[in-house]
């Protein structure tokens, strides 16, 4: 752990106060509003480019697949630190298990994400089992579908990829609060140098004193992140990335049905369940390095080399508030009581190893064109765990509280490998035009999976070797220039679930799953505004804790098939109004899984329908501008039976953002406020590790930021 907590070199305030060898604020401050002029449609909430749907970054309207992109404007206006707070702004997203204190997981057209594949930087995969730092990430792309083409093993949802800020000219500092009190500094530092100006470098650092609305569930949290780049020539550049991070909060448990049956009512965001002085914040330490080189050996051929490591360690000490009767049932007492569990895992170590190589080419045959990108990946991703550790201490009651109970005097198990998960990959793209209507994306990747998992016993429980063709084909018409029609067919891997802890197979790791998506799409560009609909159908094995004689087996059996419909705008509606809004029908059904309850219904935790936006409007008074949103959320199930159902809501926020010069300095005054009207509602209602969980939205929040540039 140790190796993973370096002192940060120099403070946060005093690198912000050194960011001027000029006049300081404190020689007087001046009010003065900033004449703003115009954005062009490529700039603000329009993305018009995205890495996430390949392997070099590419035009959106041109790329057959639903990619949603959230920029750094938008992220600077919506004030947000999680991922979890950028994902609202897209429909076809909900939370799947994304307690506060603890790292998120979402799902993304009803599938849910895998913190083993789901997640990259800079198209590089990393350990997702972390809360990844927004301070250096100049946008967050969003893949809908299958992705098995560029990532390999992956799961049908979806896929996340964070992109870098790099070298520019800035000196920033960035300082926040909240009503409860949180303290929030942030600095934002590079530049070019060298005698043609060849090397650039970036700097963020960051610091957070986290005050949560949820009792007993502060935290804090440190961050730096730098960026490298070199023009070795007009033909070659080098990347490199590295970020760390150190987070500590304590977690909040999820409630869940009373009796099985019932969704608790009149809950009090604020209350924590279970809580115990002796129990400890989860301590979540990341380390994120990448590097990427790039050569141009023409105009129409360039080469790229990459590679990345990813480690997460956590340390999780926590009181846990799970079942009733003894542990008999993973579900509260119909009154309410639930029990107290002392859990523990520490150095719960991930890591994540990748490198690639490809080839990226233009040329013509047979009268046909051809951008062609042919390349070779390797990939290692390993678990370290200690036995698991979860005692019945004691019990509590949602509405009466927990009392004091004494932890466990159980020692804690020696750290073992658990998962040891190799992949190669040899892939091949090629678009292919035929004339200024028609083209096609046909492309597949050979994935080698090499996995081993052990159980708690030390004992090998599974060797996987697998050889797996994942081919992806499309077929694109263009009307004309500004629109896109395609339809698309894809085959992706998935890797396998774990097995909870009160099945017959406890922590059995199973074999990893195939999966199918068939895609059609529109989009168009019409002036500032660029639009999007999709209809998908996606078809996956079905895994869960299958009930029999008495117990439960983890188990693949039949398949889940979502059926939907996206539609999406972003961009310019006027000179004055831009706006980023989306729509998702999303029918969810488990066929053949030998379960009768669990089929005939929407799946768990997906509602049929979601609707979000988020809009700024530039007011008459130079530089200040209006901001707001809504985010709506049909009723959902809490069970894998459909017995028990959330009913859905309807949240709006609102805020402003003002751009003026203090003492010469240019600086931007932001003022959220998310769920305007205190709306309660169950935000997360999904299952983890075969448990079924219901966390509760936020209450109203307000955050007063400000960002003065040097």
């Amino acid at each position: 752990m140790t190796s993973l907590r370096p002192r940060l070199p120099l403070s946060l305030l005093s690198l912000g106060l050194a960011l001027h060898s000029g006049q300081a604020l404190a020689d007087g401050v001046t009010l003065a509003p900033l004449q703003v002029t115009d954005v062009s449609a490529s700039d603000g909430y329009q993305v018009r480019q995205a890495q996430v749907g390949g392997w070099q970054p590419a035009a959106l309207l041109d790329t057959p697949a639903s990619i949603s992109v959230f920029s750094q404007q938008l992220l600077e206006d919506r004030q947000v630190r999680k991922l979890s707070e950028v994902l609202q702004s897209d429909a076809s997203v909900g939370e799947s298990y994304a307690p506060i204190g603890y790292y998120e997981n979402f799902n993304v057209r009803g599938f849910e994400l895998n913190a083993a594949s789901s997640y990259k930087i800079n198209g590089q995969t990393i350990a997702g089992e972390q809360n990844v730092a927004l301070e250096n990430k100049q946008q967050v792309e969003l893949l809908k579908g299958l992705s098995g083409l560029h990532s390999g093993v992956s799961e049908p949802g979806g896929l996340i990829n964070y992109v870098t800020k790099h070298a520019a000219d800035v000196r920033s500092v960035s300082v926040s609060t909240n009503e409860h009190g949180e303290r929030y500094l942030a600095t934002d530092v590079g530049g070019w140098f060298g005698s043609e100006r060849q090397f650039g470098l970036r700097a963020n650092l960051a610091h957070e004193d986290i005050r949560s609305y949820v009792d007993h569930a502060d935290g804090k949290r440190d961050f730096a992140s730098l960026a490298f780049d070199w023009q070795i020539s007009s033909n070659a550049t080098l990347q490199l990335d590295a970020e760390y991070q150190h987070r500590e909060q304590r977690s909040v448990p999820g409630y869940q049905l009373l009796g099985g049956s019932a969704v608790p009512h009149g809950v009090d965001p604020s209350d924590r369940l279970a809580y115990q002085q002796w129990a400890k914040p989860v301590q979540n330490d990341s380390l994120n390095l990448g590097g990427r080189f790039e050569y141009r050996f023409n105009d129409d051929w360039s080469g790229t080399l990459s590679a990345s490591r990813s480690k997460v360690v956590i340390d999780d000490y926590s009181a846990f508030a799970w079942g009733s009767e003894n542990g008999m049932q993973s579900q509260f007492s119909p009154d309410g009581d639930y029990d107290i569990y002392d859990y523990r895992s520490p150095d719960d170590t991930r890591r994540t190893d990748e490198a690639q190589a490809t080839l990226n080419g233009r040329f013509d045959a047979l009268g046909l064109g051809h951008e062609l990108t042919v390349g070779t990946s390797a990939q290692r991703r390993t678990v370290d765990q200690r036995p698991y550790y979860n005692i019945d201490v004691g019990d509590g009651n949602i509405e009466t509280g927990a009392p004091a109970v004494n932890p466990s005097d159980l020692p804690v198990g020696a750290s073992q490998r658990r998962l040891d998960s190799r992949q190669y990959g040899l892939f091949f793209s090629d678009r292919i035009t035929f004339n200024e209507q028609w083209q096609t994306v046909i492309g597949a990747r050979e994935v080698r999976l090499d996995e081993k998992t052990w159980l708690e016993t030390g004992e090998l429980n599974r060797h996987t070797q697998q050889y797996q063709l994942l081919p992806n084909a499309a077929l694109i018409y263009k009307p004309q220039p500004d629109t896109t029609v395609y339809a698309s067919y894809s085959k992706g891997l998935s890797a396998g679930g774990t097995a909870p802890w009160f099945t017959s197979n406890l922590g059995e790791i199973l074999a990893p799953t195939l999966s199918r998506q068939l895609e059609l799409g529109i989009k168009h560009d019409w002036q500032g505004m660029s639009f999007s609909a999709a209809l998908f159908q996606i078809r996956q094995a079905y895994q869960y804790a299958r009930p029999e004689d008495g117990g439960f087996t983890y188990v693949q059996q039949g398949q889940q098939k979502n059926t939907g419909l996206e539609l999406g705008a972003s961009g310019w509606a006027t000179s004055k109004l831009q706006l980023q809004a989306s729509v998702a029908a999303i029918r969810a059904r488990v066929e053949d899984s030998g379960t009768d309850a669990y089929e005939g219904h929407q799946a768990i935790n997906v509602p049929k329908l979601r609707a979000a936006l988020h809009a700024e409007y530039t007011l008459p008074v130079p530089g200040l501008a209006l901001l707001g949103g809504a985010r709506y959320s049909a009723s959902k199930y809490a069970s894998q039976a459909g017995n028990v159902e959330v009913g859905g809501y309807t949240v709006f926020d609102l805020g402003s953002r003002y751009r003026t010069a203090i003492g010469g300095y240019d600086t931007v005054l932001r003022l959220t406020v998310d769920n305007l009207f205190d709306k309660r509602y169950w935000r997360d209602t999904g299952d983890y590790l075969g448990d079924n969980y219901l966390f509760q939205g936020a209450p109203r929040t307000a955050r007063l930021s400000a960002s003065v540039s040097f």
